[in-house]
């Protein structure tokens, strides 16, 4: 365990609690919560501990909200976990590639579909805010599976940056599911890819253990907290905060392709 100030470890449960809650709302919590571990570990600290530290606490979130979204709102379970297993599959295809191939030719491309999104957002301010449509046909669904899961899967497993918000976006325009109901989906299928991360990472041995503890339960607050207000506030909420999402994400990938 490195050698870490209480004041650093405050700051860092305050960045947990709050990727928390955006990530249960809309996905993309690591974007907040992996910088702030990259910043608040010693400089010697090796990333991959950041990277397994980070799913540690996460899948603590995650699974908090995934569970409130179930009590408190009507989710296909089933049809998640099937998602969730394909990108289980495809993020572990993706971890696999990533180290043989350079994501900075990737990045720019990301960077385009991202500005793409938030366009259509934008264009489209009824995108997500109808109510969620009955039961979906077989083609709906393996187009489910394919795109979230296996596609979006892969990309977390090679990049990562927003694969919450990208759930949310596919399962919305695939399943024509309102923006509660998708990102409700969403926290089911990142449970499954995060257990297959979280036990790489740990066989690795690159979790802070110690530091998971108190930033996890944060985390899993902040998580239960978004939840709530998601299905309190409605689609129309979501949305907003789903914008916010993607254009912080495009500022970020902007900043590492140009400036950093």
């Amino acid at each position: 365990m490195p050698d870490i100030s209480l004041t650093t470890v405050l700051v860092l449960c305050l960045a947990a609690g709050a990727a928390g809650w955006v990530d249960a709302v809309v996905g993309g919590g690591g974007l907040i919560l992996l910088p702030a571990l990259m910043l608040g570990l010693p400089g010697s600290t090796p990333a991959a501990y950041a990277l397994g530290t980070n799913k540690a606490i996460a899948i603590v979130g995650t699974t908090g909200a995934a569970a409130t979204y179930v009590r408190k709102t009507p989710v296909d379970v089933r049809l998640a976990v099937r998602i969730g297993l394909a990108a289980l599959a495809g993020s572990s295809g993706g971890a696999f590639l990533a180290a043989g191939l350079s994501t900075e030719v990737l990045k720019p491309v990301v960077l385009l579909v991202l500005i793409g999104v938030a366009a259509f957002v934008i264009l489209r301010p009824d995108f997500g805010t109808a109510p969620a449509a009955g039961p979906v046909g077989p083609r709906r669904v393996l187009a489910a599976i394919g795109l979230a899961g296996v596609g979006i899967g892969f990309y977390d497993g090679l990049i990562g940056p927003g694969t919450g918000t990208f759930l949310v976006l596919a399962l919305t325009a695939v399943l024509h599911l309102d923006l509660v109901t998708a990102s409700a989906t969403a926290k089911i299928v990142n449970v499954c890819t995060n257990v297959g991360a979280l036990a790489t990472f740990t066989w690795q041995g690159t979790v802070l253990w110690q530091l998971t503890l108190p930033l996890a339960a944060f985390n899993l607050a902040g998580g239960m907290l978004g939840a709530r207000t998601a299905l309190k506030k409605g689609s129309g909420f979501v949305r907003g905060v789903l914008l916010v999402s993607v254009l912080g994400l495009v500022a970020t990938l902007a900043y590492e392709q140009w400036l950093k």
